[in-house]
């Protein structure tokens, strides 16, 4: 069984056990938090969505909390001695599926 949840702008595949990384949320380590937007299901009868996932709810337990290496963003511009250079860090927040509730 697996379902597909949206946070942070994206979509993610996710089965129970899993450990994925999404945008930061606002929880705290051990806490536990419901994606509650769930886009498709699917399971052994097959592969559910729309209004047939209104009610689904995938719950998680946020495992830690931190920064994604750096992403270095060099702008310059030939002939003119122009550059600069800056670095980004997202953060991020890794959690465990525990369970799908379909």
């Amino acid at each position: 069984m697996y379902a597909i949840i949206a946070t942070g702008g994206k979509q993610y595949k996710v089965s129970e056990g899993d450990v994925i990384k999404v945008e930061k949320l606002a929880a705290e380590v051990g806490e536990t938090v419901t994606f509650d937007q769930v886009l498709a299901v699917r399971d052994d009868a097959g592969l559910k969505a729309g209004a047939d996932v209104a009610a689904c709810k995938v719950t998680a337990t946020v495992e830690c909390v931190g920064k994604a290496r750096k992403v270095v963003v060099y702008k310059y511009k030939r002939k003119t001695g122009y550059h600069k250079k800056n670095g980004h860090r997202q953060q991020f927040t890794q959690v465990k599926i525990e369970a799908i509730q379909a």
